[in-house]
């Protein structure tokens, strides 16, 4: 499980695809990395399967996360957002993410207003039922709250700090972002 609190972004340093999926290697930060430990690549729970502590983890991409991502399109030089599992024993902040991508979406406005930003991205049909304004919805991997909800899309309003630390910076309107809306309300409406 995860925050949706991005530590770092990291660069994708190498990318090769085989018959399975693709593999790619990040740099990373992180100087207490694990093999098999859960890492969220902008919001992609993915496994590092080999690293250099501090320096760069790898993971695998199947199929399915080919599939669900836009990671098919990820090249050298692309950053993604990076997030550790959220340790037992900390403070929750953010809210709960699981790191499973629901959906793609696109950005399709950025308006600066001040010190701040809205950004607007295009709401898939299958996820319209889990949206609310003031709601919890992920993108790329960042927590975020949901400051408008519209039939076909939806804006959020960033802090400078979430703008200067995240990949949102380097979007532009076109560019795909993923989407894991809240569990809490997939739950409820299964239960309903």
């Amino acid at each position: 499980m995860f925050t949706g609190i991005v530590e770092a972004t990291g660069e994708v340093l190498a990318v090769t695809d085989d018959e399975g999926g693709r593999r790619i290697r990040v740099g990373a930060p992180f100087a207490d990395l694990e093999h098999g430990q859960s890492i969220s690549l902008s919001g992609a729970c993915l496994t590092v399967e080999e690293f250099s502590d501090g320096e760069w983890m790898e993971f695998f991409l199947a199929r399915e996360t080919l599939d669900r991502t836009f990671f098919d399109a990820l090249d050298v030089g692309g950053r993604v957002n990076l997030e550790r599992a959220m340790p037992a024993d900390s403070r929750f902040d953010g809210h709960i993410v699981q790191g499973h991508v629901d959906a793609t979406a696109e950005v399709v406005g950025i308006e600066q207003e001040g010190d701040d930003w809205t950004f607007t991205f295009a709401l898939p049909d299958s996820q319209r039922d889990y949206l609310v304004e003031k709601g919890s919805i992920t993108v790329d991997g960042i927590s975020l709250t949901v400051a408008a909800r519209h039939d076909d899309r939806f804006d959020v309003a960033i802090i400078p700090t979430t703008y200067e630390e995240t990949t949102l910076s380097e979007k532009s309107v076109g560019d795909p972002v993923h989407l894991e809306v809240d569990v809490v309300a997939k739950y409820v409406e299964q239960l309903c």
